[in-house]
């Protein structure tokens, strides 16, 4: 059974960190690219990264870009995704999803999609 699974959400004050993690099970991780989503309420869902499947290209929206990173490890076929520097406006729920091999800010690209995790960034 074909499953990702975001973890690491949660509540943080402005200016803390969080990661999140995009665990799969029933493919190989190594072998898509993935790609972090998010989406506040009332907005659009966003792109903000993505790690192609060999891990040699890494793309950021210019919204996160120098505040987020990707990662992924292999062996724990997961995905992860460090924010630093959090405010109010990184607000969202979070996916991972997952595609062929190549990234793709258009989420229609992807086939499978977790179930999101909550963040919310307040005092």
């Amino acid at each position: 059974q074909l499953q990702l699974v975001e973890s690491g959400g949660g509540l943080v004050q402005p200016g803390g960190s969080l990661r999140l993690s995009c665990a799969a099970s029933g493919f190989i991780l190594r072998n898509n690219a993935i790609a972090w989503f998010r989406q506040a309420p009332g907005k659009e869902r966003e792109g903000i990264s993505c790690i192609n499947a060999s891990g040699g290209t890494t793309n950021y929206a210019d919204s996160v870009k120098g505040q987020f990173s990707t990662s992924r490890d292999n062996a724990k076929n997961t995905v992860y995704l460090q924010m630093n520097g959090l405010n109010s406006e990184d607000t969202a729920v979070y996916y991972c999803a997952v595609r062929g091999s190549k990234c793709s800010n258009r989420p229609g690209d992807y086939f499978y999609w977790g179930q999101g995790t909550q963040v919310t960034v307040s005092s």
